[in-house]
Formats: C-alpha cells, structure tokens, sequence
C-alpha cells in the first residue's frame, strides 16, 4: 500500500505491546499507516515475556518459529528461547521500527465506547484521560490476567505469597519450607528450580500434567553462523520447525490415538526418573492425553522425585497464618506459598469494558461464550479488531504464525475501510453465526472435548480458545477480506 496522507488515514489505537501489538504496529508502518498509537499499561513493552520473570521461564516452541518471519534472529542461544532473550528481542523490534515515540506506557485502559453518531470509539484510560479513534485494534493477549485461587483463609497467610506471574524477586527461597499450589505451564519450569533452594516444598496438584521430554540445547557457535552467514538456511530450518510441529495438529483434531505414543513416551519418562511409587502413582493422568496442555521439560521428574519434595494430592481445605490445610486435616506449615494457577485466558480483553452499537456490551454479547469471526471481529463492536481473539489459541505450533496470519486480515479490512471514508465496517451477524457453528463442530471431534476440566473451556464447559484445525487453513481463511461479510455503516449522526 503507498503512503496516505493523515486526512484519509484513520486514527488507530493498538491496545498492548505484546507479540502481537508490536507485529501489527510494524505491519501498519510498513503499509504506510501513520496515525497509530499504542497503549500499554506496564512501564514497559513484552507481554506476557515482560510478566512473567519466574526462574525457569522460556518458551515451549522453538526460538526460530517464535519470532517474526519478517524479523529473524540468528543468535538465539538455545532451540527454546529463553525469558529475558524473548523480551530482548522484542526491544530490539521496538527499536529497529521506531515504534518509540508511538508507544504511550502507563495507560491502562478502562473502557472503550462506540459512538454511533460519530462512529468513534472513546477509551477511557484508568486515570481518568479519554483518547479517540476510528479504529482499535486490541493485543491484551489471553494470557495478561492472572487466576488468584478462591482459597478460604488466603488473606490470613502471615508469610510471602506471590503468584509465580507476578514474581517476588525481593524474597529469597533460600532454605525457606515452601507450598506451589498448581502443576501446570509455569509451575513446570518454576518448580525444579525452586526445589533445588528450599528447605522444603509443598507441591499441591489438583490433576497430574502430561510431560514430555524437551528436545533443547544450546545452539552451537558454527550452527548461529551459519543461520547469518546463510539466510536461506535459516528459512529452511524454521520451515522445518513449522512442519514437525504442524503434523501434530492431526493428532489433537481427528486421530487421538496417535497421542498414545506420547503418553508412553511420557510414562517412560516418569518410571525413569521418579523411583518413588506414592508419587509415580500420582504424578501420571488419568485423562485422555492432550486434553489439557501437554508440556514439556527435562527436570520435572527429576525435581518431583527429589526427597525434600512432597507431592500433595489431598484437596486443600483452606489457608490459616502458618500454612495450608488439606481436607484430611493435616496441615503443612510454610514460609511462603507460590501460586502456579495460571491464567484467566477466557476472559477475554478483561478488565476493560467494552460498549458497542445500541449500547451492547461485549460482555452481553459473549454471555454464551465468547465468539469473533475468524478470531477477529464481532458484530456490534465496528472497526474493532482482536488479535488472539477466541478460537485462534494453539496447542501444537507456535501462536505467532497465527497472529501474522491476523495482522494481514487487519490490514485488509483497513484497507476496505479507506474505500468508504468515514464509514465504520461491522461483520455481519449471520456470518459470525455461521462461522462460530463451523469452528465448534470442529472441535466436537477434537481431544480437548474427550472429558477434562481444563482451561480450554470457559465456565460453561465450551471452548472459547483453541483453533479446530490446521494453521495454513487459518492463514488460508484470513488471506483475503470479504467485504459482502460486512456491513459498511455510515455515522449515524
């Protein structure tokens, strides 16, 4: 697209500077779209890689893949990027793209207003400020609200109690007796690393995780040289990452049966590392495999079978000023409690309220869950566009190549949206209906329905999160905007 001058250009607020705030405000530079801002209401940019800063923290899909294609970095230092390496990188786009002065920090956004009469939104930031713009696109991520745990007594717990997303880097672990409620993503890499510190820890799991070996390492200092010295080799090789991680995809929408020889690599792992019988018997599912998350780590087992580890399976009753107490009455006194309890990731773009045409809130609209066409839009909020919205979460591949296939859909509809000026553009109902009836047929047939309580599945058990399907047929679906999906509205004043 060749560059517009700003009378013809609409204003664009991105809200978040996450992977994906940062990807569409590059996107958007790049297409010559200059009147854009984005909000951030940390101090600084990276997500959910700027949050969470527990020790351990890396990525679970392969450096290379986990960065945008248009961007490659040859010197990643292992095959899984690290924490700090991931948030570096994503300083460094900021950088490169100048996207500096366009970023406005400290502005949390509390809600945003359509206005009909002027098709305007109006955000209303937390400390009072309101902002206008014809177009929002928002990149808050499903991962930005940590889950606290309804626990009785939490607020009478007289020690150190942090959730591990919000990590307390001032208190030391050092022979501290300590308590992790939760065994999921984060727990996974936090755990062997605390372990290896404490006095003592208190592991209380409410379901055994499926665990798989990570196939990482460091990169070699002749195999980063020859990513630079070689681009063509540096595609290949993220090519081939895309590749092995996408036939995986078959095996969680249609054929289950093929996870089954994961589940018995994930078995052999455990029998191999964990000798003790009590927590072996506790420490491998019984749910179908990839119903919930599988994850992936080398040191879980190690550090579970470790003997100043006790692997808690009694449900926890409540929290007094010493410690946790289990329904079996046996209480475990600690220093400090770390809460590995994940996130509220169906709660989409909250906390900000959001008001659409007539006065309908996102939240009345989703109250049978949460729904967008193609991930993206939804009917009655016009020129609003999600990045990560529901149904486009993964389970096998890595979610930048979803968010890329977005931003080139974003693009597309602001590209129709200068082809009638001053109209706002809204996806038609019907075709949100129809498209949401096809995504959750096919995820009838999907592992993430075989029975499990996880947080795929929002309060009322539908799974508002994960793409049913391949990427390449989501790419496929998001290449081109078909503007007969949409209806073009002109102000109503």
């Amino acid at each position: 697209m060749t560059q517009q001058n700003n009378v013809t250009q609409p204003s664009i607020i991105i809200i978040g500077t996450g992977f994906g705030g940062l990807g569409m405000a590059i996107q958007l530079k790049k297409a010559g779209f200059g009147n854009v801002t984005l909000l951030e209401k940390a101090g600084r940019v990276g997500g959910t890689w700027r949050d969470n800063t527990y020790p351990g923290a890396a990525c679970d899909v392969q450096s290379h893949f986990y960065s945008y294609s248009f961007e490659p970095k040859h010197d990643w230092s292992r095959k899984f990027g690290l924490q700090h390496e991931l948030l570096g990188y994503m300083e460094h786009c900021v950088e490169k793209y100048d996207l500096g002065e366009q970023i406005r920090f400290k502005c949390e956004v509390a809600d945003a207003v359509f206005d009909d009469v002027r098709n305007l939104w109006t955000l209303r930031l937390t400390d009072g400020e309101t902002l206008e713009a014809q177009v929002v696109i928002t990149a808050t991520g499903q991962l930005n609200q940590p889950a606290w745990p309804n626990i009785e007594g939490m607020s009478d717990f007289e020690g150190a109690c942090f959730h591990s997303a919000r990590w307390n880097h001032d208190y030391d672990l050092k022979d501290k007796r300590v308590a992790v409620i939760g065994t999921g993503a984060s727990a996974i890499q936090f755990v062997p690393e605390v372990a290896n510190k404490v006095n003592s820890l208190a592991l209380f799991q409410r379901s055994a995780a499926w665990v798989l070996p990570k196939p990482d390492r460091p990169f070699k200092n002749w195999e980063q040289a020859l990513f630079k010295a070689i681009p063509a080799w540096d595609r290949l090789y993220r090519y081939l990452i895309y590749w092995k991680n996408e036939s995986r995809g078959l095996a969680f929408t249609r054929f289950h049966r093929l996870l089954d020889i994961f589940a018995w690599q994930a078995k052999k792992e455990a029998r191999k590392h964990v000798t003790d019988p009590e927590k072996l018997k506790h420490i491998i599912p019984d749910y179908q495999i990839g119903c919930k998350r599988i994850l992936i780590s080398n040191d879980w087992y190690p550090a579970i079978n470790q003997p100043n580890l006790d692997l808690v399976t009694d449900p926890i009753e409540k929290i007094d000023s010493t410690g946790v107490q289990t329904l079996s009455g046996r209480h475990y006194p600690v220093d400090a409690i770390i809460l590995g309890t994940g996130f509220r990731a169906s709660e989409f773009l909250s906390p900000i309220r959001v008001t659409g045409r007539g006065g309908v809130t996102l939240n009345e609209a989703w109250q049978d869950g949460a729904v967008a066409f193609k991930g993206i839009t939804v009917s009655s909020f016009p020129n609003l566009f999600m990045l990560y919205g529901p149904n486009t979460n993964l389970a096998h591949n890595s979610i930048l190549y979803m968010l890329e296939s977005q931003f080139q859909y974003v693009l597309g509809c602001l590209e129709a949206l200068q082809m009638h000026p001053g109209k706002a553009m809204d996806v038609r109902k019907d075709r949100l209906e129809q498209y949401s009836s096809v995504v959750q047929e096919g995820l009838e047939g999907s592992v993430w329905s075989s029975g499990c309580s996880s947080w795929y599945l929002d309060a009322n058990g539908k799974n508002t999160l994960n793409w049913p399907g391949f990427t390449f047929s989501y790419r496929f679906s998001t290449r081109h905007v078909d503007t007969a999906d949409y209806q073009f509205l002109d102000p109503a004043g």
